[in-house]
């Protein structure tokens, strides 16, 4: 699951949200430390928090496999080391390896166009007005659950299972479990209906029920699609992320710690 980089002639790249102090951050380290354009560099250095951190993943990440070591300049940093100015190199030496295989969303919309995205944390399904969503969920081609009425559902993968799914009372997966989070949100009907954990190969179909009164949306990280009619969600085996952790702030830990939160 983690390894360490190799430490020769690493080549690092900087980039950085449009805040204040990762703007400073950014200013600093490049003063500080040789670097190259993204498009050069074996690591890139995030500096924000886990929302610009999933935009780095997504931006340069997937298409080219860069790790991306995040340093923690926002309001929530689970993505994200430490910021601290000295010793990076050697942070970036002996930083661990997290493979992250994200989520494919296919969406088909009311115009009946095709649509598709990529998600690291979840896939969710959203109501769009006052009323409430209705959903058919089905796995693996099987209908588990014949009418959900909610104001959601998402499908999380473990690295997600801690953000939005740990919010909607879905569970927390320890990395390399091979399972996924299926979680409603806020369900009315039925009402004691928590979610399920599926298979990590499993395929997870949402019909969106009477789409024209109940509109629902559908968003795959920060990618959204309105009006769905049909969202199906498979893990993209094919689609590989690598994120950079400290050895003593490894991902599997901040997860397992995560599950004994008071």
């Amino acid at each position: 699951m983690t390894e360490s980089l190799p430490t020769a002639n690493l080549r690092v790249a900087f980039v950085a949200s449009r805040t204040e102090p990762a703007q400073a951050a950014l200013e600093t380290l490049t003063r500080r430390y040789p670097h190259v354009p993204v498009s050069e560099a074996d690591i890139i250095v995030s500096l924000g928090g886990d929302g610009f951190m999933l935009h780095t993943l997504h931006r340069h990440a997937a298409e080219r496999r860069i790790p991306v070591f995040g340093m923690k300049l926002g309001s929530v940093g689970f993505l994200m080391n430490l910021y601290r100015e000295d010793g990076l190199i050697e942070r970036l030496c002996v930083a661990q390896q997290a493979v992250l295989h994200p989520l494919r969303m296919r969406v088909v919309g009311e115009s009946g166009g095709l649509h598709t995205a990529l998600a690291i944390n979840e896939v969710s399904l959203l109501r769009q007005t006052k009323q409430a969503a209705k959903l058919r969920i089905s796995v693996d081609g099987i209908v588990r659950v014949e009418e959900l009425i909610c104001d959601g559902a998402m499908l999380a993968t473990a690295a997600g299972s801690t953000a939005y799914n740990l919010s909607a009372y879905g569970p927390i997966l320890p990395l390399g479990s091979d399972v996924l989070a299926l979680t409603p949100i806020s369900p009315f009907r039925p009402r004691r209906w928590r979610g399920a954990i599926v298979k990590r190969t499993s395929v997870v179909k949402f019909e969106v029920l009477d789409h024209y009164k109940r509109p629902v949306s559908a968003t795959a990280d920060a990618t959204e699609v309105r009006d769905v009619v049909e969202v199906e969600v498979a893990e993209a085996p094919d689609e590989a992320m690598v994120v950079l952790f400290d050895p003593e702030h490894s991902l599997e830990e901040r997860i397992l710690s995560e599950q004994f939160a008071m």
